[in-house]
C-alpha cells in the first residue's frame, strides 16, 4: 500500500502538456506582404541607410497595394520592387490567381511625420539624443530546449516550411506551390520536450497531383527528414492537407496583410509578444530593434548560464532614448536573483536606439530575408541578434 501511494504521489508530481507553435511559407498571404514591404525597405537602404520607412502592404486577387510614410534620399522604383520579391517568391504562373507580370499595383505613400521625426533626429525636439520611434513594449526570449535556444515546437514548424520551399524551388516536388503552413505539437513533461505529438502541414499544389503521393512524399520528404528522430514514435499523428485539396492559395485564396504573423514571427507563442510587427520598418522604429535586442540579451543570459529560461521586457517612450524599463524573468531557472542579472543587461548592452542599431549593424538592407522562417533562430552573418559574443563576459561579471 505505501509504495502505490509513493507512485501516485509521483504521478502527481509529473507534470505533462501539449504546446503548439505553427510556421508559413514565404508565399503565405501575409508573408508576401512582409516580404513585399521589407523589399521595399531593403531597396531604401541600399541608398540611402538613414531612410525612415513605415511600409505597409495588402495584397489580393490581381492586386498590391502599398502605403505608409518614407523619408529617404534614395530613388527607387517601387512597383519594380514589388514585382521582383513576387517573382522571387514564385508567383510567376497567372493560372495561380496572382502573379508578378499581371498584377495591378498601388502605390500611396506619404513622407514621416515632422512631429515624429524630432522625437527620432538626433539634435532636434525635447530630446538632444536620438529617441525611439514610438512609444511600446518589446519582448526577447530564449530558452534551452534547441541548439538555437529556442523553443521546440516554434524551431521544428519553421523547419518544415523552409524545407518546402526549398523541395519547390528545387523541384524536386515539382507539383508544389508557394503557399504553404505547418504546425507542431510536442508532448512535453516536467517542462521539457518529450516527443512530437502531432504534425500539420497545409501544402498548396497543383491540381494533377494525387492526395495519396502528395501525403506520402510529404511525410517522407518534408517532415520527417526535419524532426528529430529520438522525438517521433509509432503514434506521432500527421494530418496532411486535412481538408485534400489546396489548389487555390495565396493572394487569391486569402487577402494578405503586412504584420499580420506576429507569433509566427517570433516565439511561437511562448513568452510574451509586446503587440508591434516588424516587417516594413527602419531600425529607428524599436518595436523591431529593440525586439532584435531583446532577444540577443535573453539568448546571451542563457547561453552564459544565468538561466535556462529568459524573457526579456524592454518599455521605450517616443522621442526618449533610454528604456523606461528592463525587466528579466526567468521563469525559476535563475542561478543569480534576476534583479542582478537586470543590473547585467544594463553594464554590458547598448538599450538606446542609436546604440541598438550601431551594435547590431542594423542599418543594411538585410530585412527581405527575416520575413520568411522566422525573425530568431536563424543563422548567418546577417542575423547578429543571434549571436552569443557577450555570453562569457555575462557569466564572468556573475562570477559564475
Amino acid at each position: 500500500m505505501a509504495k502505490k501511494v509513493i507512485s501516485d504521489k509521483a504521478n502527481l508530481n509529473s507534470i505533462s502538456y501539449l504546446f503548439t507553435s505553427e510556421s508559413v511559407t514565404m508565399g503565405h498571404p501575409d508573408k508576401v506582404c512582409d516580404n513585399i514591404s521589407d523589399s521595399i525597405l531593403d531597396a531604401m537602404l541600399a541608398q540611402d541607410p538613414k531612410s525612415r520607412v513605415a511600409c505597409e502592404t495588402l495584397v489580393t486577387t490581381g492586386l498590391v497595394v502599398v502605403a505608409g510614410e518614407i523619408t529617404t534620399k534614395a530613388i527607387v522604383n517601387i512597383p519594380d520592387v514589388i514585382r521582383n520579391a513576387i517573382k522571387k517568391i514564385g508567383y510567376t504562373d497567372p493560372n495561380m490567381g496572382f502573379d508578378y507580370e499581371n498584377c495591378a499595383v498601388m502605390v500611396t505613400l506619404d513622407r514621416q511625420s515632422p512631429d515624429i521625426s524630432q522625437g527620432v533626429s538626433e539634435g532636434e525636439g525635447l530630446h538632444k539624443e536620438q529617441g525611439a520611434g514610438d512609444q511600446g513594449i518589446m519582448f526577447g526570449y530564449a530558452c534551452k530546449e534547441t541548439p538555437a535556444l529556442m523553443p521546440m515546437p516554434i524551431q521544428l514548424a519553421h523547419k518544415i516550411t523552409t524545407r518546402l520551399e526549398q523541395l519547390r524551388q528545387n523541384r524536386k516536388l515539382p507539383w508544389l506551390r508557394p503557399d504553404g503552413k505547418s504546425q507542431v505539437t510536442v508532448e512535453y513533461e516536467n517542462n521539457k520536450p518529450k516527443r512530437i505529438h502531432t504534425v500539420v502541414v497545409a501544402a498548396q499544389h497543383d491540381p494533377t497531383v494525387k492526395y495519396y503521393t502528395l501525403q506520402k512524399e510529404i511525410i517522407k520528404q518534408v517532415v520527417l527528414p526535419v524532426l528529430p528522430k529520438n522525438m517521433v514514435d509509432k503514434n506521432t499523428i500527421y494530418h496532411i492537407n486535412p481538408t485534400g485539396r489546396f489548389v487555390i492559395g495565396g493572394p487569391k485564396g486569402d487577402c494578405g496583410v503586412t504584420g499580420r504573423k506576429i507569433i509566427v514571427d517570433t516565439y511561437g507563442g511562448r513568452g510574451s509578444h509586446g503587440g508591434g510587427a516588424f516587417s516594413g520598418k527602419d531600425p529607428t522604429k524599436v518595436d523591431r530593434t529593440a525586439s532584435y535586442m531583446a532577444r540577443h540579451v535573453a539568448k546571451n543570459i542563457v547561453a552564459a548560464g544565468l538561466a535556462d529560461v529568459c524573457e526579456i521586457q524592454l518599455s521605450y517612450a517616443i522621442g526618449v532614448a533610454d528604456p523606461i524599463s528592463v525587466h528579466v524573468n526567468t521563469e525559476g531557472t535563475a542561478k543569480i536573483s534576476e534583479q542582478q542579472i537586470s543590473q547585467l543587461v544594463r553594464e554590458h548592452f547598448p538599450l538606446t536606439p542609436k546604440g541598438m542599431i550601431n551594435y547590431l549593424k542594423l542599418a543594411r538592407p538585410i530585412f527581405a530575408q527575416t520575413s520568411h522562417g522566422g525573425h530568431f533562430g536563424r543563422t548567418g552573418e546577417d542575423f547578429t541578434w543571434e549571436k552569443t559574443n557577450k555570453a562569457k563576459a555575462l557569466r564572468k561579471a556573475a562570477g559564475l
